[in-house]
């Protein structure tokens, strides 16, 4: 998905204003122009998008749109991913407060993501299904990026200049120390599968369930040691705009962030996330 900035300068008339204000205000008030694709290939068929391009926070207001880009890999089932994919946004929205400006409604989107998730991870659980998913949910309102994010499908930034920055955190077990000492301090037993004769195989794992992961969405059969609460970033662009790549742990198993961002560089967005896939 790329993003940049666009901006046109009306032409002045009386009273005259100065140059650097009328540049200021279309810098504000413009919307990026964001260019976007997606591309898959799975096994499992548990994988999911969603892609808004036209949310608004207020209705019938098309100068408040604002776009909304997520992924969620199921596990043990597909219930959850979809579940999650049909009502994620809604209960993120529900969650802030009616009648505000935009800086107030940014200011508020970080806590009401938390929110969502939770509300999302507690309406699932009571379907009584124990299917689970990861969940990267990305809130792109002009040049603001919100990040919420549960598992371990990533969403990396690439800049102008060639900086690349995780804007989530994995919730492997594996590779978390934080996670793995927050787990075993409420209670919970982290540790490898063992096989006959007592040998420890595979990724560290919660029990009791056997989840590699440590946040989810659903997973109502592992117990109150894995939890829907999301890792939350919130930057602001810079009018040069930039690159996100958003996909789940099949991509980053095979590469690293800067590798995915180094192969999409003067790529099309439409072309780039196939190639990312193809690598």
């Amino acid at each position: 998905m790329n993003a940049s900035s666009s901006s046109e300068i009306m032409p002045m008339r009386p009273p005259l204003v100065p140059l650097a204000t009328l540049i200021g205000r279309e810098r504000r008030n413009d919307k990026p122009l964001i260019k976007y694709g997606q591309a898959a290939l799975a096994k499992k068929g548990e994988d999911y998008f969603l892609i808004k391009t036209d949310c608004v926070r207020i209705p019938e207001n098309p100068s408040s749109v604002f776009s909304v880009f997520a992924i969620f890999d199921g596990h043990n089932g597909v219930s959850a991913a979809i579940y999650t994919k049909e009502n994620l946004l809604s209960h993120v929205m529900s969650a802030i407060p009616e009648g505000i400006d935009r800086e107030e409604w940014l200011q508020a989107l970080p806590r009401a993501l938390v929110a969502g998730f939770v509300k999302t991870d507690i309406e699932f659980q009571r379907k009584g299904e124990t299917s689970g998913t990861t969940a990267t949910f990305v809130v792109i309102d002009g040049l603001t990026v919100t990040v919420a994010s549960v598992g371990d499908s990533r969403c990396i930034l690439d800049v102008q200049g060639g900086v690349v920055s995780l804007l989530t955190v994995d919730h492997r077990l594996e590779e978390n120390v934080e996670e793995r000492e927050r787990v075993t301090a409420s209670g919970g037993e982290v540790g490898r599968l063992n096989v006959y004769g007592g040998t420890e195989v595979g990724p560290l794992r919660c029990w009791p369930g056997g989840l590699c992961l440590s946040r989810s969405i659903g997973d109502m059969d592992v117990g109150e040691f894995i939890v829907p609460i999301p890792h939350v970033k919130q930057v602001k662009l810079s009018n040069s705009g930039g690159r996100l790549i958003i996909a789940s742990d099949g991509i980053w198993d095979a590469l690293s962030s800067e590798m995915a961002a180094k192969a999409c560089r003067g790529v099309r967005a439409e072309l780039a996330a196939k190639l990312v896939v193809k690598l």
